[in-house]
């Protein structure tokens, strides 16, 4: 699933083709996504301008004279600004025709992505609202994660990967982030200290850097924006590394399931 570092890489990497454009047309050849594709989005985006784009939490924002498209890349969707003459693959769904001749394409064999089209301020949106900050704003610290956890029984790692706690820590980069602050992702996290949280609100924030410096994790389905992979997963030290020597201690790296989802640590380096 594309996760935040992935998404933010696709919204730098169409910004420049989109911006300032004005789209001439909507072409939906599947509007059977998440939600259904709002079949209006074919006569109320054509003649609007491009004045925005920006990403809240894994959620794109095309913002235009008149309204917002709020766009979900689901678990295997990708955008790609294309020619928009170049022939459609069998899971391209939308095109956003652009009037310099290129489009914005969708393409989503899963079909769990979302096209949603916003008439008021997009973060007001419901699907937006009740999401906690983003790791970079001022409101995000180790502090405003201790208080938040109060006696709080859940595992860390759940508790950091709660959208209305804070935004974006997906599985690979919650893993990832725990073994930088050598947290066992199976503490309680009503049990960790302000002193510890401090570490890893700061992981959480390199970590997440990183893998945007470098493009986003290499997914099975996901390559950015230019059609490149990403390469932050040569870097991983725990995630899908079960079995291998950890780069500290040396000693296995082990795998449990927590949360229904896969977690990697090691039991030496992480308490």
């Amino acid at each position: 699933m594309p996760e935040l570092p992935e998404v933010e890489t696709t919204c730098r990497g169409i910004a420049p083709h989109l911006m300032g454009r004005r789209i001439d047309g909507v072409v939906v050849r599947e509007h059977r996504l998440r939600w259904p594709v709002a079949p209006q989005l074919v006569y109320q985006m054509p003649g609007l301008g491009v004045r925005r784009i920006s990403r809240r939490a894994k959620y794109l924002l095309l913002e235009t004279d008149n309204g917002c498209l709020i766009v979900h890349l689901g678990m295997s969707g990708s955008l790609r600004v294309v020619p928009h003459n170049k022939q459609p693959d069998k899971h391209d769904h939308v095109d956003l025709v652009l009037d310099d001749g290129n489009c914005l394409r969708l393409r989503d064999p899963r079909r769990f992505g979302c096209m949603v089209w916003s008439d008021g301020k997009p973060t007001q949106h419901p699907l937006l609202a009740d999401l906690g900050p983003e790791p970079w704003d001022e409101k995000f610290s180790g502090e405003y994660l201790y208080r938040l956890a109060g006696k709080r029984k859940v595992a860390v790692k759940n508790f950091i990967m709660d959208a209305h706690k804070v935004v974006g820590v997906g599985n690979i980069y919650a893993n990832e982030a725990l073994f930088a602050a050598g947290i066992d992702p199976r503490r309680a996290a009503g049990r960790i200290s302000k002193k510890r949280y401090q570490r890893l609100a700061q992981a959480i924030i390199d970590v997440l850097d990183a893998a945007i410096e470098q493009g986003g994790t290499t997914l099975r389905d996901f390559v950015n924006s230019d059609g490149e992979p990403g390469y932050f997963s040569l870097e991983l030290k725990v995630y899908d590394r079960e079995g291998d020597d950890c780069t500290n201690c040396g000693r296995p790296i082990k795998r449990e399931v927590i949360g229904q989802r896969s977690t990697f640590f090691c039991n030496r380096c992480q308490r």
